[in-house]
């Protein structure tokens, strides 16, 4: 099958489905993922023509409207208007126009945001059961249901014992672009950004490609951001709004969580945001952290040695982590606020914080640059509370590796090749001592610096950092070299 040349990057998916696509054999897929990543364009682009059936639920529609809608997609691909006035009627026509469809290859059906299709008591589910387990799995069908709402895709399909969850013959999860799917996909529209450059873009929205096809390739970054962010007509100046009631029910339960962790920008441990918050500490909780973690919103970080329940969550989205700490507080300011805004120190220290959260995305790339890409690791983070004998120190990022060794990682965001002064290295020095002291670790322990351009190379700097990430090697532009 050719693959549509728009497409940009999702290799790994495109994968996916074009080995399901020819397999010969049903297949039902759940395609999952957050509002604006671009599940609906994959699949159009990738099957185009070879849609036999498509169907779009309408957001907060009525049964009657539902059905309505089905009949005219029906209607555009026959040509044969029909009433059905269930969804078990609404099938069975359905698997009529697919039985008389004389095609040599495997037969498309696109259910596109399923969640508000299949509302309670609507008959849906039961509906698209019997008609799965009575005409289409035994067919050479590809079937691939599609929506946004996390709260519903989680209890119907990934979690759920009944539902679609055992029907389901393929999960497969659209996360937004990483660093270098985002240069890939600017670059197509124009672009003519440097990796500092759109990291810094990233740091702010994140790779969304909705977020992304807002920007204009003759404006730079920073008046990119003020038009999409800070003007009052901008696309993303109220997205926040709009964003968690479209994913989540009971979103304002969400969105408490998400301030909470916005405002420690370290994270937040589990009674950490119960005391933070008007929630309780139950399964109402868990299902809120969980719902958040599978759609990218927060990740959660083991703690060094501790048992495997306890972790850290912190909010590592970056659209939300940009509108809550600069949008929201100057929408009522004139234009210009946020060239106002660039020149705060507060700007300074979050890019330093924001820095931190895209290495974070590109554990992988790390662990690439590093040269133990197969290597079994663990990611988790450190925390010593300082008392009066000893000081306080907190690690975000430890690679605990099979071999044996630990990176203890640290994040420093420059405009330029670092150059450390004596006291930064006497600091890391005494940081890595630190923690095998309160530790008491007798593994080997490496101390990695992830900056922009890199290490100024300097005396002193032997023994104390082992190893120097960039942006090229987030990029996956740069690969190890002993």
């Amino acid at each position: 099958m050719e693959l549509d040349s728009k497409i940009i990057a999702r290799e790994r998916e495109k994968e996916q489905l074009l080995k399901l696509y020819a397999r010969n054999s049903s297949e039902l897929v759940s395609l999952t993922g957050r509002r604006r990543v671009g599940k609906t364009f994959l699949v159009n682009a990738l099957f185009g023509t070879k849609l036999d059936f498509e169907l779009t639920g309408l957001q907060h529609g009525t049964r009657p409207a539902q059905l309505a809608n089905f009949s005219r997609a029906l209607a555009r691909k026959t040509g044969v208007a029909s009433k059905p006035t269930n969804w078990q009627e609404a099938f069975f026509l359905l698997e009529d126009h697919l039985r008389r469809l004389e095609v040599n290859r495997k037969m498309v059906v696109f259910f596109d945001e399923l969640p508000w299709i299949a509302t309670p008591k609507s008959g849906f589910l039961a509906a698209f059961g019997h008609f799965w387990n009575t005409y289409a799995e035994r067919q050479n069908i590809l079937i691939i249901i599609c929506g946004s709402a996390a709260s519903w895709m989680i209890n119907k399909v990934v979690r759920h014992k009944g539902g679609l969850h055992n029907r389901i013959t393929q999960r497969i999860q659209l996360d937004p672009f990483n660093l270098r799917e985002t240069r890939a996909y600017l670059e197509a529209q124009n672009f003519n950004y440097g990796n500092y450059d759109i990291a810094e873009l990233y740091m702010a929205l994140g790779g969304v490609p909705y977020y992304l096809n807002a920007l204009n390739p003759d404006l730079s970054p920073a008046q990119n951001l003020a038009n999409v962010a800070f003007d009052r007509a901008g696309l993303l100046h109220d997205e926040f709004s709009r964003l968690y009631p479209a994913l989540f029910d009971g979103a304002e339960r969400h969105i408490e969580v998400i301030r909470a962790l916005s405002a420690r920008p370290y994270g937040l441990d589990r009674p950490a945001i119960v005391a933070a918050t008007s929630l309780s500490n139950g399964g109402g909780l868990t299902r809120i952290l969980e719902e958040l973690e599978f759609s990218g919103f927060i990740q959660g970080f083991y703690l060094f040695k501790q048992k495997k329940r306890y972790r850290r969550f912190r909010l590592v989205d970056e659209y939300s982590n940009f509108y809550l700490r600069f949008i929201e507080p100057n929408k009522l300011e004139s234009a210009g606020a946020w060239e106002a805004v660039r020149n705060q120190q507060s700007y300074v220290t979050w890019r330093g914080y924001a820095f931190e959260n895209l290495g974070l995305r590109h554990l992988f790339e790390i662990k690439a640059a590093l040269g133990i890409a197969g290597v079994a690791t663990t990611a988790s983070t450190f925390t010593h509370r300082g008392d009066e004998h000893t000081s306080g120190l907190q690690i975000d990022l430890l690679i605990q590796r099979a071999d044996r060794a630990i990176n203890l990682c640290e994040f420093k965001f420059y405009n330029a090749p670092l150059r450390l002064n004596k006291q930064q290295l006497i600091r890391l020095r005494q940081r890595r001592d630190d923690f095998r002291q309160f530790t008491r670790t007798d593994h080997t322990l490496f101390t990695t610096l992830i900056t922009p351009y890199g290490l100024v190379k300097q005396p002193g700097l032997g023994g104390v950092v082992n190893q120097s990430i960039t942006l090229d090697h987030l990029f996956g532009d740069r690969h190890f070299t002993p």
